[in-house]
């Protein structure tokens, strides 16, 4: 039995490190410098008011900028820019 929970830990974190793993932080760190530290500085992911409460709202906020900026990103680079303001200021699961 316990050998048993111990084998489905370890897939549960094997996957979740694979998914951590699918995202360019690199990129995502590169897009975020030449795009958004322009109009946001650090202190909009900082305020204790955050307006995005999750990791899903990160997404769709960083597809409204985005959108509003015209920058014509693909999905992953939503998604690697969202990633890497995730690992860097707001530790969503």
């Amino acid at each position: 039995m316990i050998k048993r929970s111990l084998t489905v830990a370890s897939l549960v974190l094997a996957a979740a490190s694979a998914q951590a793993a699918d995202f360019d932080l690199k990129s995502g760190k590169a897009l975020v410098d030449q795009n958004c530290y322009e109009c946001h500085k650090n202190e909009v992911y900082t305020r204790p008011d955050r307006r995005v409460t999750s990791r899903k709202a990160l997404s769709t906020q960083v597809q409204r900028c985005e959108l509003a900026l015209g920058l014509k990103w693909f999905d992953e680079d939503i998604e690697n820019a969202a990633a890497y303001l995730n690992q860097q200021f707001y530790h969503f699961k």
